[in-house]
């Protein structure tokens, strides 16, 4: 198991304290480049925001964070 699957199990949403979801960029086409992008958001469905994740690194501001819409709606 990589360390950050492991570290999204105990990270939460800093508003709501509900678990965060990955959304990685360029995750649908199932390529390796989508696990070493670095970028992506951390998802709350509790409070519904997105927060982001840039050159690998989890922005978990409530400044940063923009509303989660799930796609594919």
């Amino acid at each position: 198991m990589m360390i950050f699957e492991e570290l999204l199990r105990v990270l939460a949403c800093p508003r709501c304290k509900e678990p965060l979801s990955l959304d990685e960029v360029g995750a649908a086409s199932g390529g390796e480049e989508a696990e070493t992008s670095g970028s992506g958001t951390l998802s709350c469905l509790g409070c519904a925001l997105a927060y982001p994740i840039r050159d690998g690194v989890a922005e978990l501001l409530a400044s940063e964070a923009s509303p989660w819409v799930k796609s594919g709606y």
